[in-house]
């Protein structure tokens, strides 16, 4: 079966743990992470918002349902886990993106887009992905993901910290 990839991220309350509880919550709704990235840090978004730091990291999962049903079970689990979507780039308890799935290009009425429609732009998406997927292509237009990274402005290259491995995760 062809890889399906999701970000993590969070910057409140203790995100190392949040991660560990999604994994969680997410096994025992039939999403089994596959691979892990270890943690990167970056800085909260808009610059200047006085929010903390953000923690991101990817995975490479096993879902056997379609992207709208794992794309419902991740929005579940954000909630379950603090999640309140209010403000546009509020910082949080942890945000859950679907980034690819099965290499397939979905846009549909609800909004859903896939691949993530930000993901490339993003150094605290690529950089993670990079570690779970560094063969994975862009499929609207087949780029590689080392393009995509070179692709990045300076800042958000200089941004970015390696904080570490997911340690419980290694196991996979």
């Amino acid at each position: 079966m062809k890889p399906i990839y999701i970000a993590f991220g969070a910057n409140l309350s203790n995100p190392k743990e949040t991660f560990l509880a999604a994994i969680e919550l997410l096994r025992a709704r039939g999403v089994e992470a596959v691979k892990m990235s270890g943690l990167w840090q970056s800085p909260a978004w808009p610059p200047g918002s006085n929010q903390p730091d953000y923690i991101n990291a990817c995975a490479e999962v096993g879902f056997k349902g379609e992207a709208r049903e794992l794309l419902d079970t991740l929005h579940a689990v954000e909630a379950e886990l603090g999640r309140k979507r209010t403000i546009k780039n509020a910082a949080r308890s942890l945000d859950l993106d679907l980034l690819h799935f099965r290499g397939q290009v979905i846009e549909d009425a609800s909004g859903m887009r896939v691949p993530h429609p930000r993901m490339l732009t993003r150094g605290f998406v690529l950089f993670p992905l990079e570690e779970v997927a560094n063969d994975w292509r862009d499929p609207v237009n087949g780029m590689q993901l080392e393009d995509w990274i070179a692709r990045l402005p300076l800042a958000d290259v200089e941004g970015m910290a390696w904080v570490g491995f997911l340690d419980e995760f290694r196991k996979f």
